[in-house]
């Protein structure tokens, strides 16, 4: 390469959806968004309400993120229908898995996250859950994952 010449980096854009009812996945996926653009990515933060299936081509990867509900469940009214349209996008789409629980040991996660390989989503790192708010060292696995999807 000439010393005029600029070899273009093409930076990693990623996407962080979340649904929070109690702000604990919220700050989870601010501290996905500070990891990635730690590693270099330029990274977009949405609410489930505000992304839609259309936007996944626009993103090399992408961090979805909802607490445990119920009987260890998605969040039924905003975060699975808007879930549910994204994943025939998903084939072949890095993505990770995130949120945050008060009570089981993270059954919602490890079956979303069988689902998601079963429609042919690369799973970039490891599905990563928070009891209740993330404290110090949950933050840090937050920022850990973000990277890695960087």
């Amino acid at each position: 390469m000439k010393h005029n010449e600029r070899k273009e980096i093409k930076m990693r854009k990623i996407a962080v959806v979340y649904w929070s009812g109690t702000g604990n996945t919220e700050i989870m996926a601010n501290c996905i968004a500070e990891g990635a653009q730690k590693a270099g990515a330029e990274t977009e933060v949405f609410s489930a309400e505000a992304f839609q299936a259309s936007l996944i081509e626009d993103f090399d990867a992408i961090a979805f993120g909802c607490p445990a509900m119920g009987a260890e469940e998605l969040e039924d009214s905003v975060f699975q229908p808007m879930f549910d349209a994204c994943r025939p996008a998903l084939k072949g789409k890095r993505i990770a898995l995130f949120g945050s629980y008060d009570w089981g040991d993270g059954d919602w996660l490890r079956s979303w996250e069988e689902s998601c390989r079963t429609d042919g989503a690369e799973i970039a790192a490891d599905s990563l859950k928070c009891n209740l708010t993330p404290d110090d060292a949950g933050r840090e696995a937050c920022r850990a994952l973000g990277a890695a999807l960087a």
